[in-house]
């Protein structure tokens, strides 16, 4: 596939082992002509000398492609669903915590370069996972096409999709909470950041939900998007309006939550 430039733009500092690269490859089911785009999707930002040589970029680019897929999917399968509908299963789907499940599922966290600071790779953030899979993403369009892309997306997010339109509430407990409170006594939740740790790469944000005068539970996340739905979850809990499958760890709604 032809494109103006060479989004690899140059060969990364940092070689991976093949052997990473391989089990990339065999994962995919795909051999890149070009093993220097899937080498630069694989470089994490923490061991790049350069920004610019690390998989950020990729990652940018990725993300979009996977939008683009998953949007298409959407539209395609489910002619009645509204607009709305759409866009809730749409942020399920393209969200930090199924790119990150996938990443692992795939075996992209034994493939990725990481620098000494990040910590162990048994551990690993939900951001720098969702990364990885988004930038292996982006490698591979400019490599293979959209239509091998879109394959490789959707033969991993097809169950996931169908999954998450028959799920109500989207997994988007900050909507649910609203909703039901608003609906009880019109009140509407704050988030409250109570602590932010780390450096700007790995920052883990601990915000609790407050409605009025009381204070929910404290949870932790990557992003503060990630800690929000957390705490809202908390407060579900604590509100008798959800609860945690002890077996699972999946949250399930109860009667009295508007979804």
């Amino acid at each position: 596939m032809e494109h103006e430039s060479d989004p690899a733009e140059s060969s990364p500092s940092q070689p991976l082992n093949a052997v990473s690269c391989e089990l990339v490859e065999a994962a995919l089911g795909y051999t890149f002509n070009d093993r220097a785009l899937l080498t630069r999707a694989l470089i994490h930002a923490s061991i790049a000398p350069k920004r610019l040589e690390s998989n950020e970029r990729l990652e940018f680019f990725g993300d979009a492609i996977l939008g683009l897929i998953v949007c298409e999917r959407l539209f395609l399968a489910y002619p009645d669903a509204l607009e709305g509908e759409l866009t809730k299963v749409k942020s399920n789907i393209v969200s930090r915590k199924v790119c990150a499940e996938a990443a692992i599922e795939l075996g992209f966290d034994r493939a990725i370069a990481l620098g000494k600071g990040v910590g162990s790779r048994e551990k690993l953030p939900q951001s720098l996972l969702a990364a990885v899979f988004e930038s292996v993403i982006g490698a591979l369009y400019f490599d293979a096409g959209f239509e091998t892309t879109r394959a490789f997306v959707l033969s991993v997010l097809n169950g996931r999709i169908a999954r998450a339109h028959e799920q109500g509430h989207q997994e988007n407990f900050k909507s649910v909470l609203q909703q039901t409170l608003q609906r009880a006594n019109g009140a509407i939740p704050e988030y409250v950041i109570t602590s932010e740790v780390g450096p700007d790469h790995l920052k883990c944000f601990h915000i609790c939900a407050q409605v009025g005068d009381r204070r929910f539970p404290e949870r932790s996340g990557a992003s503060k998007k990630e800690a929000e739905q957390a705490a809202a979850l908390a407060a579900l809990v604590a509100l008798a309006l959800a609860r945690i499958d002890p077996d699972t760890g999946e949250a399930q709604l109860l009667d009295g939550a508007v979804r």
